[in-house]
């Protein structure tokens, strides 16, 4: 008797914390979002006049982000600086910027970051850097806080402002309490205040960028009409061919190990696979903070014999050539660089419905949609594909061929058509 009173008392003071938390969040993303709101107006009445780039350049472009490995920049890099309108970009950010043509790096001070953090360091030199050498266009990865400041900056030193939004719609949904990692999700509960916000900053962008057409739609419908292109990672399609090796695992997941990602529903989609094929083979690639949670998961399912772990890899395209189909069981994707990859790479991707997974994805055709997070389904696609062998293949083909519209040179004509319309108007 005693014990249960403990234990009610300690779940209530949980549920305590947690309100007093997430009220604590509300507060601090309400005001944020007023006070990039305000700076905004402020600056768009008394900012500078919008420069555009002297005849004959192209655009001086800044951006920044937080990112947790250089292929994810790199994909969303390399065609921007292939276009020809673009005549460089400077990258503000904490982490290692790809050496590549036309593009220098940024980095906040290490005692700037100790003595205020390393986000707020980051966004005060991507705004000192703006106004020193005031770019033609600042733009940021994801909404928060990255897209809010770009939005915030622009008008202040001249540019037009960019918004990637690389997440989809949860990065503004009830107020971002569906992403991964930020003060959003610590809320707990939807915000509308701070989507309305959200949204205002999303509709002050001079270009939004999408993973695909759900995002635009979603904005759409909200009221926001601004600028929007489709622009998603590209992948280069000659690192990443199918080879002619025999693959020695039949599934493969590439990712970060999130709750976000749903690993669990994969584990347990194995685990229904092995009573039809009992000698099925899985590999996990990436790292992150639900490794040891899913390897013990792994072993309490019975399946830890037929599931490696192999942590992070850099050579991403040989792993995936090492296998025969890709699985993602997110329930949150914009237009997964994971998937893309592995479908030029030649492998079906059975999938979420979620999110813009569907631009690529054609269900029954190059992979399968599955429309809930559920091990049962997972295991019926999977099934489905590793015992006809002749429709692994048609899917085999049609995953490389549709994938192919991502490559470089397409990424990067899409980005001279856009720079192209800012220079004349």
């Amino acid at each position: 008797m005693v014990d249960e009173i403990k234990s009610n008392r300690r779940l209530t003071l949980s549920s305590f914390g947690r309100c007093l938390r997430g009220w604590y969040y509300r507060r601090v993303m309400r005001l944020l979002t007023l006070l990039l709101r305000i700076v905004y107006v402020i600056a768009k009445k008394c900012g500078r006049r919008l420069r555009q780039p002297r005849n004959g350049e192209g655009y001086r472009i800044l951006l920044t982000g937080s990112y947790d490995s250089n292929n994810w920049l790199l994909s969303y890099l390399r065609p921007l600086v292939a276009s020809e309108g673009c005549s460089h970009v400077t990258m503000v950010s904490l982490s290692p910027v790809p050496d590549l043509p036309k593009v220098s790096a940024v980095h906040p001070p290490k005692w700037l970051v100790r003595v205020i953090g390393a986000t707020p360091a980051r966004l005060l030199i991507f705004f000192l850097t703006a106004v020193r050498i005031r770019p033609n266009m600042v733009g940021g990865y994801h909404i928060l806080v990255n897209g809010l400041v770009a939005s915030a900056i622009a008008p202040i030193v001249g540019a037009r402002s960019m918004y990637h939004c690389v997440g989809g719609p949860t990065e503004v949904l009830d107020g971002g309490i569906h992403g991964e990692k930020g003060p959003c999700e610590r809320m707990g509960t939807p915000d509308l205040v701070v989507e309305r916000r959200l949204l205002q900053a999303v509709a002050a962008c001079d270009l939004v960028l999408t993973m695909g057409t759900k995002a635009i739609s979603f904005f759409r419908d909200r009221g926001v009409n601004t600028n929007f292109h489709v622009i998603s990672a590209s992948i280069d399609a000659e690192q990443f061919t199918p080879m002619d090796s025999p693959p020695c695992y039949d599934v493969i997941f590439v990712g970060r190990l999130a709750e976000i990602k749903c690993i669990d529903i994969l584990l347990k989609a194995l685990q229904q696979v092995r009573k039809t094929i009992p000698n099925i083979t899985g590999v996990v690639v990436g790292e992150g903070p639900l490794r040891g949670e899913l390897e013990q998961l792994s072993r309490e399912l019975g399946i830890s014999d037929s599931v490696t772990f192999v942590g992070k890899q850099k050579n991403i395209e040989a792993w995936l050539n090492k296998a025969k189909l890709f699985v993602l069981t997110s329930r949150s994707e914009g237009l997964s660089i994971a998937m893309t990859e592995a479908m030029v790479c030649g492998l079906p991707a059975v999938v979420t419905d979620v999110g813009d997974l569907g631009e690529l994805v054609e269900d029954g055709v190059n992979g399968f949609l599955v429309p809930g997070q559920t091990p049962e389904l997972f295991a019926h696609r999977i099934i489905e594909l590793l015992t006809d062998s002749h429709k692994l293949e048609a899917f085999s083909q049609a995953a490389r061929r549709s994938a192919l519209q991502y490559d470089i040179k397409a990424m990067a004509q899409c980005w001279d058509d856009i720079i192209a319309c800012f220079l004349k108007s």
